[in-house]
């Protein structure tokens, strides 16, 4: 980060007037959607014009609210005829608003901005969200464009080491920079109670019971199958009490979405477990949440969930894969009364179960104080300001022809 840029204020005087265009698929719910609009929020602050060229979704209204601009794009294509016809228009609109950076956020729109910055000989900057496999060379290939940036953001450093072992090239190029959390919206006193209230008569979860949520759209690496086996086992080990809640956007996918409803009925959990769409409101959804778990079976690139419920200071018990030592402290890591949270092997059931019943089984001092650790994790490590004013120094060091130091 440029010496004496603490804040996204810092930049003011060198992006003020600038243009940045940032292009993602559409802006629905998701950790790159939410970053690009944190992101046109602080440009919008230091009198930047913050641009973004999407296909919509329900976030654009707020994108505008927070100073951004949609510009409509039909940046969700992957066909290769339009694609490139994209490039074409992309660059026309670059020109049209004075674009002086062009920020990807996603593989496909990427290969467009790509192509559109080179025409247009503008700084183009990535940002690798996911934790992409590269399972064939084709495939490492189409994702190797999200190394390609004059400047290519990690949001972790999993996802850096990751870059690096698949993309040598981008060597140099790479700066991690951790996803925000607003910890003034994510904060146990900036909720109020009626709010957890209606949350829980929505989801039809009784004043008595206790909930355990899993917040992630609905597929299958996101591990919804290992907690309903969870549940199985602390349902017959008596906690009789506890309801299990799936809050995400189900995306189409209906065969996955009705194995999981057979898999919950077979199991004799009908109404124990719980699926209840696309969540509003996730800082009353965690302080609702008596513990909050993150299942995945595949590699997380970040984690949002997990270190936005230690915001809430509500305990977590998460996959130890991925980034996940980055952002929950546990064994053997850290000491036991140093945790933040649980990290336990992908795809056990009988570990999240153990896990979660020794996160629902603490004193009250001692969640108070497992609240307290998290809570000051995330202030350290995670907030919203510090992302955002190393995104915005990464913009200058473009601007300024510098190309960032790998970090």
């Amino acid at each position: 980060m440029r010496p004496g840029l603490t804040s996204p204020r810092a930049g003011a005087s060198l992006l003020a007037g600038r243009t940045i265009l940032q292009v993602i698929p559409e802006l629905s719910a998701g950790g790159a959607e939410r970053t690009a609009l944190d992101i046109a929020a602080a440009l919008s602050d230091v009198g930047a014009r913050a641009l973004v060229a999407c296909e919509g979704g329900r976030l654009v209204s707020e994108l505008q609210a927070r100073g951004g601009v949609w510009l409509p794009f039909p940046a969700r294509t992957k066909n290769p005829l339009r694609m490139a016809w994209n490039v074409r228009r992309l660059a026309a609109l670059i020109e049209t608003e004075r674009v002086d950076i062009v920020h990807a956020r996603s593989r496909a729109p990427a290969w467009v901005a790509l192509g559109a910055a080179r025409r247009t000989s503008r700084p183009f900057a990535t940002t690798y969200h996911g934790a992409y496999s590269g399972k064939s060379q084709l495939k490492t290939l189409y994702n190797s464009v999200m190394a390609r940036g004059d400047a290519v953001i990690a949001n972790s450093r999993f996802t850096r080491d990751r870059i690096l072992e698949l993309h040598p090239f981008a060597a140099g190029r790479v700066s991690v920079i951790h996803r925000g959390t607003d910890l003034l919206a994510f904060a146990p006193q900036a909720v109020d109670p009626a709010r957890i209230q209606r949350l829980r008569r929505a989801w039809g979860v009784e004043p008595e019971d206790r909930i355990v949520l899993l917040a992630a759209r609905m597929t299958a690496w996101k591990g919804h199958r290992v907690l309903i086996d969870a549940a199985k086992d602390m349902v017959e080990q008596g906690m009789g009490d506890v309801r299990f809640v799936f809050a995400g956007d189900e995306q189409g996918r209906s065969s996955y979405v009705r194995d999981l409803d057979e898999r919950i009925k077979r199991a004799g959990l009908e109404g124990i477990v719980r699926r209840v769409g696309h969540c509003a409101d996730m800082p009353a959804a965690f302080l609702a949440a008596s513990a909050v778990v993150v299942a995945s079976t595949e590699p997380e690139a970040f984690g949002r969930s997990a270190v936005e419920a230690q915001a809430m200071g509500t305990p977590v018990v998460v996959t130890d894969i991925g980034a996940v030592p980055e952002t929950v402290l546990a064994p053997p890591d850290v000491a036991a009364e140093a945790r933040t949270g649980w990290r336990i092997p992908p795809g056990d059931s009988n570990a999240m179960a153990t896990a979660l019943i020794q996160a629902l089984g603490l004193r009250a001092s001692q969640r108070d104080a497992l609240a307290l650790r998290a809570r000051t994790h995330v202030e350290q490590h995670f907030s919203l300001p510090q992302m955002c004013a190393q995104t915005l120094a990464l913009y200058v060091s473009l601007l300024e022809g510098g190309a960032p130091r790998e970090g």
